[in-house]
């Protein structure tokens, strides 16, 4: 996982639906990062969700993990305990199991920075108290 882009699912929503108002942004984004760009089943069905309104957003953002453009680099089942400390701590906000499942991600792979549009991450902390690197507007 290292060394790859993280990316939650309002930078994938905006790329694929140009009337978003962060489209020209996430696409600018998109084209110069390197794939594939690493994410969780959580994003994807967070996604999913936000792209049914959508005509042909679900199956463009089934092509684009089909495409290789986005892998789902995680499984929760290795990691289901750290998520929940994680959801448990932010509970607050509140953290959604994506959020949560990212912020793993980003503690399993410093270097890799989390793409998002979620201003809730500038909160979030991994591995205690470590800002987690991110791409947002």
């Amino acid at each position: 996982m290292s060394g790859s882009t993280l990316v939650d699912a309002g930078p994938l929503v905006a790329f694929l639906n140009r009337g978003d108002a962060h489209h020209r942004w996430a696409r600018r984004q998109l084209e110069r990062l390197h794939p594939p760009l690493l994410t969780c089943e959580a994003v994807l069905a967070e996604a999913c969700d936000l792209l049914r309104r959508h005509p042909g957003g679900v199956p463009a953002l089934l092509t684009v993990v089909d495409r290789g453009l986005v892998s789902v680099g995680f499984h929760l089942d290795e990691h289901v305990r750290r998520v929940a400390e994680l959801m448990d701590r932010y509970a607050d906000v509140p953290m959604s199991l994506a959020d949560a499942c990212l912020v793993r991600m980003s503690e399993l792979s410093p270097g890799s920075p989390v793409l998002t549009l979620d201003p809730a991450f500038r909160a979030y902390r991994r591995l205690g108290r470590q800002t987690i690197p991110l791409i947002i507007p």
